[in-house]
């Protein structure tokens, strides 16, 4: 009885893990624009990349690239920043650019004969302190390591920043929006926590400064990322700034953001 009930176990747990493709309908390509200028403190900022790719079917693994675009950038006293396609690979580069604070600068791409554009300046963004806190009873049960950063908010204007972690246990950047809204003028914030974190592991910490329109936007973003579970699904379409002046009913997915960046690295103790 025991060897039988052994193998009805095996029989229903091999049974779970069959693989189901579910039939999804899918909508025609549209055009994303990864198009993020940063200004990193300390570089030139001269070189800077966008890249276009186009959504896919729901199992593919790679979105298709987007090769043969016109992309350039313009500023407000009419400079012009060309980004040249490094061949077949749906990034444009440019070598030249001219970052300045509170410049206003407008993207402009022609695909397929329509045409895109985007305009923003170029934020600011404060310093992160030397000052960097480790708490080894972090997080929501207490038993995590909490990496914890320090900025000075300007109290003489509204600003939004955008807090950016990297470290040697996530596949990708966790990222938080931020607003000064109950911080005005005082010392500000960002945390990292991370069940699996270990002595040894190293984080890398960026912060941006951003526009008002763009914290909205990240703050819907994340905020749809951490709704919807494993089967969960966006209510609607997260749009950016970035028309298409052609057809306004073929709009891009994407955002066009101008920050400067300052970054810290710590190595957990």
């Amino acid at each position: 009885m025991k060897k039988i009930l052994f193998l009805i176990i095996i029989s229903i747990l091999t049974s779970c893990e069959e693989v189901v493709d579910v039939d999804l309908n899918t909508a025609p390509p549209r055009l994303v624009i990864e198009a993020s200028i940063d200004w990193i403190k300390g570089t030139a900022g001269n070189e800077q990349t966008i890249k276009l790719i186009t959504t896919s079917e729901y199992y593919n693994t790679t979105s298709p690239v987007v090769s043969g675009a016109t992309v350039f950038v313009t500023n407000s006293t009419g400079d012009v920043f060309d980004f040249i396609e490094a061949p077949d690979s749906g990034e444009y580069v440019c070598s030249n650019f001219v970052p300045v604070l509170n410049e206003t600068y407008t993207l402009n791409i022609e695909n397929n004969g329509e045409f895109y554009t985007a305009t923003e300046k170029l934020i600011s963004a404060p310093n992160i302190e030397d000052n960097i806190e480790q708490k080894n009873d972090g997080g929501f049960s207490q038993d995590e390591i909490e990496i914890k950063f320090f900025y000075q908010d300007d109290g003489s204007v509204d600003n939004y920043y955008l807090e950016s972690f990297e470290s040697d246990i996530t596949p990708f950047p966790e990222y938080s929006a931020a607003s000064d809204e109950l911080f005005q003028g005082n010392q500000m914030f960002g945390l990292f926590s991370n069940e699996d974190t270990a002595v040894g592991d190293n984080i890398a910490i960026k912060l941006y400064g951003i526009s008002n329109r763009y914290y909205e936007y990240m703050t819907k973003l994340l905020e749809a990322a951490d709704s919807g579970g494993l089967f969960g699904t966006i209510s609607s379409t997260i749009r950016g700034n970035i028309i298409n002046q052609t057809n306004s009913s073929n709009y891009a997915l994407g955002y066009f953001r101008l920050s400067e960046v300052d970054t810290k690295s710590y190595v957990v103790q």
